[in-house]
């Protein structure tokens, strides 16, 4: 099922443990040591940062994973938002 969702890494929270890239792909180890979300691979998605948090919507069916990742993270670096939450 195709779902719209936002994902938000807080990059100045992320510590580089990177739990989040085995629970989900999108997630990438940046040059800095940190993770980021790469999208590029994925043309159902918008990008945008705002205060040092990546903040990326995708509209796919890849829900699940992102939660995992975002359970995953020990510093609680990562949200995942989706219609419902704004409710």
């Amino acid at each position: 099922m195709t779902t719209e969702y936002q994902v938000r890494l807080d990059r100045n929270a992320c510590d580089g443990v990177f739990a989040c890239l085995v629970r989900d792909d999108r997630f990438v180890e940046a040059s800095d040591g940190l993770a980021t979300i790469d999208g590029s691979g994925d043309c159902s998605h918008e990008e945008r940062e705002v205060n040092g948090k990546q903040l990326v919507t995708f509209t796919d069916d890849r829900l699940t994973a992102a939660k995992q990742a975002a359970r995953a993270c020990p510093v609680d670096a990562i949200d995942v938002l989706t219609e419902e939450d704004d409710e």
